[in-house]
């Protein structure tokens, strides 16, 4: 891939079959969630559907993916039950041998009135994470800060049999002063989601946005500089434009036509490029 980005208009499951393995270096990107919207094309797969078509796109992603493959998920809620769709999506990932990383959670404020008259409202959702072992690049304090502790302070652990350690950080990571300069962020990624926080008033033409500092925790964390990332529900771009803004290459699949037109769009109003 020589261009800085690629839009494509196609069904993401064909896309893929016809690419090679570890062709690509991070998969960014959130499916639709079950039946919650139409998209246009009248998308209403709910229960074990859903999650055995996003079951073969999850595959052929991690088959693809040399680095992390992080799907944002999540289920729906009716007549007090949740669907469970992404634990049954990593279930049945997890008896496939797929070798599943522990979850990250995307913190942001629930929907006001969420949670019906008796439960809690939704303030996360699951970002399903996959990779094939170690990974290859991984920056994983690109989106830390100044640790707080010194080496032996407040921060410990217990160990097996319940003795209190102090906690010990490895050396790659330590400044000259002996302690971390800059901490591992963990892995619920908080922010502000809504009208002036997605990054783009462009965003909020497709059904379904999420941020751009959601898209910039992985992109920086898990594709390295001149890599590429691959969202094959591209929507209005905002994957692509984040990678693009931090030096990273990328390929937007959407099935709408309408998506890639919004996506193209959203790249030439944030990025002028020079035409061979």
């Amino acid at each position: 891939m020589t261009k800085p980005y690629e839009l494509i208009n196609a069904d993401c499951l064909d896309w893929l079959k016809a690419q090679p393995d570890d062709s690509v270096d991070l998969v960014f990107c959130s499916p639709p969630y079950e039946d919650a919207r139409l998209y246009g094309i009248d998308f209403r797969l709910k229960g074990q559907q859903w999650v055995d078509w996003c079951f073969a796109r999850y595959v052929e992603c991690v088959r693809v993916c040399r680095g992390l493959v992080a799907w944002v998920v999540e289920g729906r809620t009716r007549n007090f039950q949740w669907s469970a769709t992404p634990a049954l999506l990593k279930a049945d990932l997890h008896r496939a041998g797929i070798r599943l990383r522990h979850p990250c959670a995307f913190h942001r404020h629930g929907i006001s009135g969420s949670g019906g008259p008796d439960y809690l409202r939704n303030d996360f959702e699951l970002v399903v994470t996959a990779s094939k072992g170690r990974l290859p690049w991984s920056d994983n304090t690109a989106m830390g800060w100044p640790c707080k502790y010194k080496t032996g302070g407040a921060m410990s652990y217990r160990t097996q049999d319940g003795r209190r350690r102090n906690h010990k950080t490895g050396k790659r990571l330590l400044g000259n002063n002996g302690r971390p300069e800059i901490t591992n962020p963990g892995n619920v990624i908080r922010g502000n989601v809504g009208k002036g926080h997605m990054g783009s008033d462009l965003a909020h033409e497709t059904e379904a946005p999420f941020p751009e500092w959601l898209a910039e925790f992985f992109v920086r964390s898990f594709c390295p500089p001149y890599g590429i990332t691959l969202d094959p529900f591209c929507g209005s771009g905002t994957t692509c434009v984040v990678a693009q803004g931090w030096g990273r290459r990328s390929v937007g699949i959407d099935c709408r036509e309408s998506q890639i037109e919004l996506s193209a769009k959203r790249m030439r109003e944030c990025f002028v490029f020079q035409e061979n």
